[in-house]
This record gives C-alpha cells, sequence and structure tokens, in this order.
C-alpha cells in the first residue's frame, strides 16, 4: 500500500486534492494493486488496476444489455382471489401518466432505468478509446464528468431495497412470483456497485488529460 506524501511546494500538475477532505498531495502513481490513500481521511486517491479499463467496460456492457431486458420482462407477478397480474419495471414505473403524477412516472423510470443506462453508455464511450491506446474520443471530458455528476441520481440501489421493503408487506397478502427480470436487476445492482468500487477515476482522468504519444 503507497501512502500519499504531503508538500506545501509543488508544480500544479503533480498535486492531487483529496475530494472528501481537500487535503493536497504529490504522490508517485502507484502500481498495479497498489494504493494511493490521503492521510487525514484514509479516502483512497489513486487504485490502479492490472487491465481494469477491459473489465469495467466489460461490466458496462452487461449492464446495458440487463437494463434492457429487466425494463421488458415480467419483473413480478402477484396472484390473490384467483386473480394475477405481472409487470415489468418499466410498467411499474410508467403505471401514473395522467395529470401530475406523470411528471413523478417519468422521474421514477429516468432514475431506476434511464439515468444508470446512460451513465454505462458514457462509461462505454470514455473507456474505449482509452483501453485501445488511441485518442480519447470527442467530447470524453465532458462525457465522463457528466457520467460522474449523475452518480448520485443513478437509484437502481433504491429501487432494490424499496422492493425488498413492499415484498414483505405483500407477501402475506398475496402469492408473489419474481420474473426474469427480478433476478436480472438483482445482477445489475451488483454489478453497478463492483463497477463504481472497481474504477479508479484518477487513472481515468490521468489518460484523458495525458493521453499516450503514438
Amino acid at each position: 500500500m503507497a501512502t500519499a506524501t504531503r508538500l506545501s511546494d509543488a508544480p500544479l500538475e503533480e498535486l492531487i486534492i483529496c475530494p472528501v477532505c481537500d487535503a493536497t498531495y504529490q504522490l508517485d502513481r502507484p502500481k498495479a494493486g497498489e494504493r494511493a490513500i490521503c492521510t487525514r481521511c484514509h479516502h483512497v486517491l489513486i487504485a490502479p488496476r492490472y487491465k481494469a479499463g477491459m473489465q469495467i467496460i466489460a461490466i458496462s456492457v452487461a449492464v446495458v444489455v440487463l437494463i434492457i431486458a429487466a425494463s421488458l420482462f415480467p419483473f413480478l407477478a402477484i396472484s390473490a382471489a384467483g386473480r394475477s397480474n405481472a409487470v415489468s419495471i418499466l410498467d411499474a414505473a410508467l403505471s401514473f401518466t395522467e395529470g401530475p403524477m406523470l411528471v413523478l412516472a417519468l422521474l421514477t423510470a429516468a432514475l431506476i432505468i434511464f439515468v444508470p443506462l446512460l451513465r454505462m453508455m458514457l462509461t462505454i464511450y470514455v473507456l474505449v478509446p482509452v483501453v485501445l491506446d488511441r485518442p480519447a474520443a470527442r467530447y470524453a471530458i465532458r462525457a465522463f464528468r457528466l457520467s460522474e455528476a449523475l452518480k448520485p441520481w443513478s437509484m437502481a440501489e433504491i429501487f432494490a431495497l424499496g422492493c425488498a421493503v413492499a415484498l414483505v408487506k405483500v407477501a402475506g397478502l398475496a402469492t408473489v412470483t419474481f420474473g426474469p427480470a427480478f433476478w436480472m436487476f438483482g445482477v445489475l445492482v451488483v454489478l453497478v456497485i463492483f463497477q463504481d468500487s472497481y474504477m479508479c477515476k484518477w487513472s481515468v482522468w490521468n489518460s484523458l488529460e495525458h493521453p499516450k504519444k503514438r
């Protein structure tokens, strides 16, 4: 583990600022598998991994496929009093489409489907040229900045938690059957969390701002 060393005077391009506590450091780039950690708040500043770019792209592609599939296939089927009904995530998000509830329906669909989908597509757009050692894609810096800005609004995990709470209450009133989209969404949530924890943002920014010369 490599720990960042604080310096009071260093070239601007060699400085890095902790996004949590604003401590400023100059540090040597750690090797793959090592980490540079803020000595004040212990936030991980740099954590490069070997061939992480290709793995993150693979995860992003998998998440895109799962989001599209999970939004179309049945999520849950509920049976009670001889009647049954199956619903997809997109159907549930857009179930209220009249009057003021239309805005809520669109926001729900955006937060649990379209925002996560957009983040994954932006990640693929940014990382593919970097991994292939090609010049950065046009507007790649803006795209990655937008992806990071959308992160707090990607609420797939919140939706999964809300479903878990709702299922506990509904299970005593009706028979609940999990559809294919339920399992897809469960895998999707795990992959999104894994991708966010696996990505070294400093390495991405460094690759975009200082591309390799061919």
